[in-house]
């Protein structure tokens, strides 16, 4: 009777809650939207003054007044009151598109969560979300939603590898009949990888970056594995010279690139080993057949799969529309019900 009712009123929410990006999914409706995990707020009154893409835009632009937040660090809130602005913000903007009957924001919200993460950190997601204007919070560990957005067949008694390379956290799991059997949370993913560019940037070349450009370096010439097609092109870095204080370009190759980043993707390459070496042997045979998956904006490095591969000896393969995974993940979970009483870890609300 009341779920008939708030089925009219409200809308049922899917939240991918990324270190780099939010991701929205709203049911029957779709990805409504996805936008970076960015607050900009001023620094004496707290006032909130952009929050997603526009926030973003103010990154390492701001005046002195202003502060652009990224509220989630490695996967986790690191500042509450701004996480809740931002959920709050979501939820509204999802429920102020126009429809017959309007809409009021008390949804029900699936969130994705890394695996290991502790209770208390557990709790103040679903805190943040129940003050953002949640009536019921669910949580549902990554890698898990990750693997139904792939479209894994988790509820079979076979083994099922999923990797997923986000902006603060990989996530490696064995999942077999809608459980995870075996799991790392490693807090180095793409964050990581953008830091060691503006590291290799600064050692090598004197070189101040900003952190969107060694970002956008990434996704054009970044690369895990060699042949990957950038092993011959180059790009500019545009930055600020360390010892005269000017400004300067630099131009850097794929090469440099792969250099650069090759420390976090061997900590996540030796992550993935130690799974598989944790792994009942029964669930190895069938990962050995089917192989494993990639989700995640990391899985787009160029070449990942392919080293992944070579150095576990697994066949691997990149999901579709490896962004979106874990939020088709929640939204799958908010079609089926009975899917999510078997999945989810934590839950509040009313």
């Amino acid at each position: 009777m009341f779920d008939f009712f708030w089925d009219l009123v409200t809308y049922d929410i899917g939240i991918d809650l990324g270190t780099a990006n939010t991701k929205v999914h709203v049911r029957n409706k779709g990805i409504i939207f996805r936008e970076p995990s960015v607050v900009a707020q001023h620094k004496k009154t707290k006032q909130i003054l952009a929050i997603g893409t526009e926030a973003k835009r103010m990154l390492g632009k701001t005046p002195t007044t202003i502060v652009a937040i990224k509220p989630l660090s490695d996967g986790v809130i690191s500042d509450f009151d701004i996480t809740e602005q931002m959920l709050r913000y979501f939820i509204r903007k999802v429920h102020d598109v126009k429809s017959t009957i309007p809409k009021i924001p008390r949804p029900r919200l699936v969130i994705g969560v890394p695996s290991e993460i502790t209770e208390v950190e557990r709790k103040a997601v679903v805190d943040a979300a129940m003050k953002a204007g949640a009536r019921n919070v669910f949580l549902i560990e990554e890698p898990m939603a990750s693997a139904i957005g792939a479209g894994l067949a988790i509820e079979e008694p076979n083994g099922n590898m999923i990797i997923d390379i986000g902006g603060g956290t990989t996530e490696i799991a064995i999942i077999s009949l809608s459980g995870i059997v075996v799991s790392r949370s490693i807090r180095v993913a793409g964050q990581e990888m953008d830091d060691e560019i503006v590291n290799f940037a600064k050692k090598n070349y004197n070189l101040l970056l900003g952190e969107r450009t060694a970002e956008d370096i990434k996704i054009e010439i970044g690369s895990a594995y060699t042949n990957s097609g950038v092993d011959n092109k180059k790009v500019i870095m545009r930055g600020r010279d360390l010892v005269s204080g000017l400004p300067k370009a630099i131009s850097i190759t794929a090469e440099e690139v792969r250099k650069a980043i090759g420390g976090p993707i061997s900590i996540i390459i030796l992550a993935v080993k130690e799974v598989i070496e944790e792994t009942p042997p029964e669930l190895l045979a069938d990962i050995m057949k089917q192989g494993i998956t990639l989700s995640g904006g990391g899985s787009l490095i160029r070449g990942i799969d392919k080293l992944i591969a070579e150095k576990t000896g697994v066949p691997v393969r990149v999901a579709d529309d490896p962004l979106t995974g874990v939020v088709r993940g929640t939204a799958a979970v908010l079609e089926e019900l009975d899917l999510l009483e078997k999945v989810k870890i934590a839950g509040r609300g009313r």
